[in-house]
């Protein structure tokens, strides 16, 4: 039985890419990993049937407290999916609900944790849920934003980008890597290169140079254009652009200065404050 490594973020931050790096890295393949297999290498937090061990019924039967109630035990059941550490994706923040911890601690190990620029999230978030600009900024300033409990998934408490954002990278975690989503992209492989260390391990260059190609955001994109992608919504491609800036010929004035207000001390810890603002 191991402990679980918590890949952990706010929505449309990076999250799958690390997943797909990780996948690539660990397993080692000549040819890119099929994205549509990630969930037998990394688990999902609210995946339904680790809730399912508990209660038959479906998680859209169940209130609330009943699932929160059940999440130590999902936990648990995470570290026995493996004889080692094994990774789990999370975009909840780190705190409770309803007196339970959304984030079970004696059974973590550690947690990477990726940070977006909000600027940026904000026209992904928009694009992916298929909703305007103006309410995704809404929501990434709603402390309350979460996901919508259905027969598939339990329901994910994101927070504000700020709560996340904050709760992850100023509280206690056993052990914890951030990476900017932006170093991915600027320098992969330098920051990709940093995770594998922070897992303890010292790949050949040419294996590292390998899994960061194979889990580029073209092929990443390539393979969905090609294959699909069963995590994309009705609304838009999965791998839609992933550009850094993209905000800037996007958003306009007030609503840049809308999201600054919002969590400015937040953005100015990761550099995110534009100039003028």
């Amino acid at each position: 039985m191991g402990a679980i490594i918590w890949l952990a973020s706010y929505p449309k931050s990076g999250n799958t890419w690390m997943r797909v790096f990780l996948h690539n890295l660990l397993l080692d393949p000549q040819d890119p990993v099929d994205i549509n297999s990630l969930h037998y290498f990394t688990l999902g937090e609210g995946n339904a049937r680790f809730y399912r061990k508990i209660d038959p019924r479906p998680l859209t039967a169940l209130s609330e407290g009943e699932i929160m109630a059940m999440r130590p035990k999902v936990h648990e059941f995470f570290t026995q999916a493996s004889p080692d550490s094994v990774f789990v994706k999370t975009h909840h923040f780190l705190g409770e609900i309803e007196g339970t911890p959304l984030i079970t601690m004696n059974h973590t190990a550690g947690a990477i944790y990726i940070v977006r620029n909000p600027l940026d999230v904000a026209v992904s978030y928009a694009s992916h849920f298929g909703m305007p600009v103006d309410q995704a900024i809404d929501e990434l300033g709603n402390d309350g934003t979460g996901s919508v409990t259905s027969d598939r998934n339990a329901r994910q408490y994101y927070g504000s980008w700020s709560l996340n954002v904050s709760s992850w990278t100023r509280n206690a975690v056993p052990a914890l890597h951030i990476v900017r989503y932006e170093d991915m992209q600027d320098a992969p492989f330098e920051t990709f290169g940093g995770v594998a260390r922070f897992l303890g391990l010292d790949p050949p260059r040419a294996r590292l140079e390998r899994a960061v190609a194979s889990s580029s955001f073209d092929t990443l994109k390539a393979q969905e254009e090609k294959h699909g992608f069963v995590e994309r919504t009705e609304h838009t491609r999965f791998f839609r652009e992933g550009r850094v800036g993209a905000w800037r010929t996007t958003l306009s004035a007030d609503q840049v200065a809308r999201i600054v207000a919002g969590h400015r001390e937040e953005m100015a810890r990761f550099g995110y404050v534009p100039d003028g603002y």
